[in-house]
C-alpha cells in the first residue's frame, strides 16, 4: 500500500490537482487499491475524492456489482460516490464500444477534474504487445501516458500483484470480472497465454521491460513532437504549408507536421497510408495529381505550397 500511495503522491506532484479528484472504480483490485491510496493522499493534500463507478449493464447483476463497489468506496472514506449507468452500442466490437461509453461517462461526471485510472504495469505491457502485434506505430507502442488530461494513471509502474496484496491488507474483497477470463477478448489471451509464455521463454522480467520500453519511447516521441510543432509553426500560412520549409525535415518530423495540418483542416481517420501518400507530395514530387483523403478532401501541391480542399472544389 505504501508503494501505491507513493505513486499517487508522485503523480499529484506533477499534475497539481486543485479542489477535487475523481477515481474510476470497477470494483476490481486495481481500482479499489487506487481509490484507497488516492483518498489517503488527497485528504492529506486538502482535496476531496469522488468515486465513479460505470455500470455497463452487459452482465446479469451488474447493478448489484456496482452497488457493492459503492459500499466499499464509502467504507474507504471517499467524499462522494456515484454510479454511472451507460448504454454500450456502436461500431468496433464490444470492447471498443464499452470503452467509448465508459470514457464518455467518466469525462462528463468528472466535470473538469482529473480522473484517476487503475491501469497497472501489467496493463501497460499488454498495451505495448497489442501495438506491436497490430503494427500501429511508435505512438501505440509507447503505451498509455501517466497524464493525458483528464486521465491520470498513477499505477503504470506498479505490478498487479501489488494492488491485489493491498486489497488483502485492507480487508477488501475485489470483484472478479468474468470478462477478464473470457478468451474471446484479445487482451485476455495476452494476459493469460502470451505474457506467461514470454516470461517463461525469456526467463522473467518481460512485463517490466515492456513498460520501460514504453516510457523510453514516450520520451523520444515527446522530443519529435516538439520539433514538429516548431516546424508546423514555421511552415503554416493560413491553412496551407510552405513546401520549402518541409522538404529538408527528417521523415518522422515531416509526417508529424502533416498529421497536425491534416487534422486541423478537418481530415478524419487518418491512416499511415494517407500520411505517406501526402508526404510523397514533398519527398517524391514529380507533378502528380492530388491525394484523396477521408472526408471528401484532397491534398495538392501547387505554387510551392500544400493545400487541402474539398474534392471537386
Amino acid at each position: 500500500m505504501a508503494d501505491i500511495r507513493r505513486a499517487v503522491r508522485d503523480l499529484f506532484d506533477e499534475a497539481q490537482p486543485e479542489g477535487r479528484v475523481a477515481v474510476a472504480v470497477s470494483g476490481g483490485a486495481d481500482s479499489l487499491a487506487l481509490a484507497a491510496a488516492a483518498t489517503y493522499v488527497s485528504h492529506k493534500a486538502g482535496l476531496t475524492v469522488t468515486g465513479l463507478i460505470v455500470d455497463h449493464r452487459l452482465q446479469t447483476g451488474s447493478a448489484d456489482t456496482a452497488a457493492r463497489a459503492a459500499e466499499q468506496l464509502a467504507t474507504l472514506g471517499l467524499d462522494d460516490v456515484r454510479v454511472l449507468p451507460v448504454t454500450v452500442d456502436g461500431k468496433g466490437g464490444l470492447e471498443a464500444a464499452a470503452r467509448r461509453a465508459r470514457y464518455a461517462a467518466l469525462r462528463a461526471a468528472a466535470d473538469g477534474a482529473w480522473v484517476l485510472l487503475g491501469h497497472t504495469r501489467d496493463d501497460q505491457a499488454e498495451t505495448v504487445l497489442l501495438g506491436l502485434g497490430r503494427g500501429s506505430g511508435p505512438r501505440s507502442i509507447a503505451g498509455m501516458r501517466p497524464l493525458d488530461r483528464p486521465w491520470a494513471r498513477p499505477l503504470l509502474t506498479i505490478p498487479r500483484t501489488a494492488t491485489q496484496a493491498a486489497c488483502q491488507a485492507l480487508g477488501i474483497t475485489p470483484w472478479q470480472d468474468p470478462h477478464n477470463a473470457d478468451p474471446r477478448f484479445t487482451r485476455v489471451r495476452l494476459r493469460h497465454e502470451v505474457l506467461p509464455l514470454l516470461e517463461d521463454v525469456l526467463q522473467g522480467g518481460v512485463t517490466a521491460a515492456l513498460a520501460r520500453t514504453a516510457a523510453q519511447l514516450r520520451d523520444d516521441l515527446a522530443a519529435l513532437d516538439d520539433l514538429a510543432a516548431d516546424a508546423h509553426a514555421r511552415a503554416s500560412t493560413d491553412d496551407e504549408l510552405e513546401v520549402a520549409e518541409l522538404t529538408p525535415l527528417p521523415p518522422a518530423v515531416r509526417r508529424r507536421v502533416l498529421r497536425t495540418w491534416l487534422t486541423r483542416v478537418g481530415t478524419p481517420e487518418l491512416t499511415d497510408a494517407h500520411l505517406r501518400a501526402t508526404d510523397a507530395l514533398l519527398s517524391d514530387w514529380h507533378g502528380q495529381r492530388g491525394i484523396a483523403l477521408p472526408g471528401g478532401l484532397v491534398a495538392r501541391r501547387a505554387h510551392g505550397r500544400l493545400t487541402c480542399t474539398r474534392l471537386n472544389s
